[in-house]
């Protein structure tokens, strides 16, 4: 029976973070490089991948590959799989983290819900479901030869429920449907792939709750006192539970959702 410490090490294995270079994809990414993968950071801009990788490199003495690359761009995406397998021959772990997020500079994102725009709509559908469809259908023949190939998709709560609208009253932040109905399609995409893939391939989902990014006081106090935990998440928060189903902690799990939220949900 293998001891704890050799069910989760990843010598030899390399992970693909999409969203690589933000807060929590850079986080994944240390986490997974610390376990002894090598890392792709993917992420739109070449100087934030180039930052993080060189970081995690040094941090770590492990092999490294920023890729800049839009998600939105169906043929940038599909070029992929020809750039990481040239480099390393293989992929073991792909972590879909990537996501378009509440943004008050994206007009008719942040607005009540008669005048959210049908273009960034397509454009979450495209960022938050089909990129993470199309990278893990490019890189299925490469994790089925891994021996332990593992896709983990980054959801959120409000793919699982409703939002509470009170939470925003006086700030200006917002909640588009379109954030929720893409994370809602990339859970239901775990569950279809765990079937599909498996027995060579697990596909699980980790789903955080609301984590801090200095928002306004009144709306953080509010999230406070509606979470058990009685806190918003922070980075440090998901790193294990992608460890977990990057390796072979979880090598008897398929298609399951592994909610990180604080209690948000149970409620």
């Amino acid at each position: 029976m293998k001891s704890l410490k050799e069910l989760m090490n990843l010598d030899g294995r390399v992970a693909l973070i999409t969203g690589g270079a933000g807060n929590i994809g850079s986080a994944i990414g240390e986490a997974l490089a610390e376990l002894g993968a090598k890392i792709v950071i993917l992420d739109l801009s070449q100087d934030a991948c180039d930052i993080v990788s060189n970081r995690i490199q040094q941090q770590f003495n492990i092999e490294t590959l920023p890729l800049a690359i839009d998600l939105s761009d169906e043929n940038s995406v599909r070029g992929t799989s020809d750039i990481v397998l040239k480099r390393f021959g293989k992929l073991d772990i792909l972590v879909n983290c990537a996501a378009m997020v509440n943004t008050a500079n994206m007009k008719g994102w942040v607005a009540p819900f008669q005048e959210q725009g049908v273009e960034v709509w397509r454009l979450a559908l495209e960022v938050n479901l089909t990129a993470p469809f199309i990278l893990t259908q490019i890189f299925a023949d490469a994790l089925m030869k891994s021996g332990h190939g593992s896709v983990v998709n980054v959801g959120s709560i409000y793919g699982m429920v409703g939002p509470d609208m009170r939470l925003y009253e006086g700030t200006n932040l917002g909640n588009a449907a379109a954030y929720g109905a893409s994370k809602g399609g990339l859970l239901q995409l775990t569950r279809w792939l765990a079937t599909v893939m498996a027995p060579r391939v697990r596909v699980n989902a980790i789903t955080p709750g609301g984590v801090w990014r200095n928002q306004p006081e009144i709306f953080v106090n509010r999230y406070n006192e509606r979470t058990p935990l009685k806190r918003m998440g922070m980075e440090e928060d998901f790193k294990g539970a992608v460890a977990y189903f990057s390796s072979d902690l979880s090598a008897y799990v398929t298609g399951h959702n592994l909610v990180v939220d604080g209690g948000w949900t149970t409620w």
